[in-house]
């Protein structure tokens, strides 16, 4: 019993500073990590790097140091280091074949950093999700919807369908449609569209708010209202509008469209 107890604290006694040593290293390392990470993120902010690839810097380099310092913990326990790439390299390749999704997702981040279809701050339509662009990062977009939801997008879904980029010209055009009753004057309702659309300060007025006739119908006169306004209020004057024309129709004796009703009599 005495020859293992003394085994025991031999070994104790050569692997416990390894031990020890190895444990200091991963936990200091861990937040040397976290530091300079944040610390690459803020000089890239302080030189105005794009928003949208910070993030994405950051995660690289991030696991680039993790995998530096687990193999420099490894060669504390006398892990060969060669053997231990090898072995990384060949893990690698194998979760690499199990991932080729989660891969693809990481080219397709790359490619939205590179050509750039948006950035942080824009306001996107994309995988049938509307809103601001948060984040862009490996793997993933994150959006703010309008009412104010989280949304995860995978990049593969995002670069294998259309992108509308709200934001992407500055300006955009609110498209929208009013109908009145047929009997009404076009001009009395163009009229009071166009004071509406001046009254509202968010609406450009260096482009004309067109006011256009879609359509007769029996009884009906549709509208078409297009005023234009900086991307970022496009939401603002699509509702002002909505509100106020309606205010307004009311206020100035506008008539709303009778639906039409066939009455067929049976003999």
């Amino acid at each position: 019993m005495e020859k293992y107890t003394d085994q025991f604290i031999s070994m104790a006694l050569q692997y416990a500073p390894k031990i020890l040593l190895a444990v200091v290293t991963l936990i200091v390392g861990l937040k040397v990590i976290t530091w300079i990470t944040g610390l690459l993120q803020k000089v890239l902010r302080n030189r105005h790097v794009d928003e949208s690839i910070i993030p994405f810097l950051g995660s690289i380099l991030n696991v680039l140091l993790k995998v530096v310092l687990l193999i420099t913990v490894a060669g504390m326990f006398g892990i060969e280091t060669t053997s231990f790439v090898a072995l990384i390299g060949g893990a690698g390749l194998a979760v690499g074949l199990a991932l080729q999704g989660s891969l693809g997702h990481f080219a397709s981040g790359v490619l939205v950093l590179i050509f750039k279809p948006y950035k942080v701050g824009d306001l996107v339509t994309v995988a049938g999700f509307t809103g601001e662009v948060e984040e862009i990062q490996v793997f993933t977009t994150i959006l703010k919807t309008l009412d104010n939801k989280r949304i995860i997008i995978p990049n593969g879904s995002i670069t294998s369908g259309p992108i509308t980029n709200i934001s992407g010209q500055g300006e955009i055009r609110v498209d929208m449609q009013f109908n009145v009753s047929g009997s009404e004057s076009i001009d009395k309702v163009r009229k009071v569209v166009n004071e509406v659309a001046n009254s509202c300060p968010l609406i450009l007025k260096d482009k004309p708010t067109d006011v256009l006739v879609n359509c007769l119908e029996t009884g009906i006169i549709k509208f078409d209202v297009r005023p234009w306004c900086k991307s970022a209020s496009y939401w603002d004057v699509y509702y002002f509008m909505q509100e106020n024309i309606k205010r307004q129709f009311d206020a100035q004796g506008v008539q709303a469209p009778i639906p039409a009703m066939n009455i067929n009599l049976a003999k």
